[in-house]
């Protein structure tokens, strides 16, 4: 039977470890002290211990293996292929705090390389935005964007810098048609920079259009670092 201290004893160390795992003090790989050196810590018992570390095994947080310890897990975040998601909402579902950063934003006319992205014949104007999201104090996603200003002239008042710029035209802008592209690269230049990666590191690219009845709205390419995100597709039979 567990008593009222050993069940806030639980919960203390419980608190504690998982506190630096989503601050980041013990990234992914770190190796968590042994049982034996957290139950000294805590003067407890190896079995309270045991059972924290348990816990935080069947939560995803850590894993188990044998005769080496328990190590932090490398978070993956799941996004449906087919659903215009958000990157706030997976980095909150690892149980990690979000934040971003608006590294270029700016206004511009339109480049052969825009009307390709926004596959538009015209010339247009354009918000050209580069921001980096983050899982805790870890890069989790960069964001390369090219807002369409003609149909869409209020974002070049918007700084995004407490909305990003993904969910801010989705409140703004219904759209109606979406497209989107994954492929993988390796990692080179400002990608993996940005990223605080090695070159030639493999990364998961999510190239998305949106359109509405005003024409085209914004593309947006997400590159994401290949060991920190899992696409999920699920169909029904057509009848």
């Amino acid at each position: 039977m567990t008593t009222a201290k050993e069940a806030t004893l639980h919960q203390r160390i419980l608190s504690d470890i998982e506190s630096r795992i989503v601050s980041g003090d013990w990234p992914p790989g770190h190796r968590i002290p042994f049982e034996l050196a957290l139950a000294e810590q805590y003067d407890c018992s190896r079995m309270t211990v045991n059972k924290v570390l348990t816990q935080l095994a069947r939560a995803g947080l850590i894993e188990r293996r044998k005769r080496s310890g328990s190590f932090v897990t490398q978070p993956q975040a799941q996004s449906a292929v087919l659903e215009i998601h958000d990157i706030k909402s997976e980095i909150l579902s690892l149980n990690l705090p979000y934040s971003h950063k608006i590294v270029k934003r700016a206004k511009r006319k339109g480049r052969p390389d825009d009307a390709r992205r926004l596959q538009f014949a015209g010339a247009v104007s354009v918000l050209d935005i580069t921001c980096i999201h983050y899982a805790g104090r870890r890069p989790f996603c960069l964001e390369d964007r090219v807002i369409n200003l003609d149909a869409v002239p209020e974002a070049a008042q918007v700084n995004f810098d407490e909305l990003p710029p993904g969910p801010w035209l989705i409140n703004q802008v219904p759209w109606s048609t979406a497209e989107h592209q994954i492929r993988a690269i390796a990692a080179e230049g400002e990608a993996a920079a940005s990223l605080d990666i090695a070159k030639g590191t493999a990364c998961l690219v999510i190239e998305r259009r949106t359109w509405s009845g005003l024409g085209p709205i914004t593309h947006v390419r997400l590159t994401y670092p290949g060991d920190r995100h899992t696409l999920v597709a699920r169909f029904t039979p057509s009848s």
